[in-house]
């Protein structure tokens, strides 16, 4: 099944690959997913949708193991202080419903702020538009694609 966000890969011959995987609905956790598609749970990045206080909606993408680092994201996005939006804000922001949200063909174009560990990687997993399937491909197309602006927004889980 092709997406939105796939379409917008193919639009700009971006290579791609389709990773499909079970949902689980009481489940949606970055981690379980990374697991369900091979790959270890820093390498697939999750994206969250959250309000500044002063530039209002923007999307931060965070590996799929971390927490996001809250003020840190206020600092590089230039507001006082950020915070996630209510679950049923969602999708009528994105377009996208919780555990299928990505940056890729959103329904409008928001500011969005990438963890740096992004870099790290040859090929990053995140959301296809849809509950069940990640798309793989470069960070390097991924920042491009989304002019996404990097910067350290995650906080290890294990080190809280």
């Amino acid at each position: 099944m092709k997406t939105n966000a796939i379409r917008l890969l193919e639009t700009l011959d971006i290579p791609y690959q389709l990773l499909p995987y079970e949902v689980d609905p009481d489940n949606l956790a970055a981690e379980s997913t990374a697991e369900k598609v091979g790959l270890p749970p820093e390498q697939v990045f999750k994206t969250l949708v959250v309000r500044g206080d002063r530039t209002g909606v923007c999307l931060a993408v965070i590996p799929g193991n971390s927490y996001l680092d809250l003020k840190a994201l206020a600092k590089l996005s230039g507001n006082r202080k950020v915070e996630p939006v209510s679950l049923k804000e969602v999708q009528p922001l994105t377009g996208y419903i919780r555990g299928g949200v990505t940056v890729l063909a959103c329904k409008k174009s928001y500011p969005v702020y990438i963890d740096e560990t992004i870099e790290l990687f040859d090929q990053i997993a995140v959301s296809a538009g849809l509950r069940g399937l990640m798309v793989a491909l470069s960070p390097t197309d991924y920042l491009q694609v989304t002019q996404g602006t990097l910067g350290r927004i995650a906080q290890d889980k294990h080190s809280l």
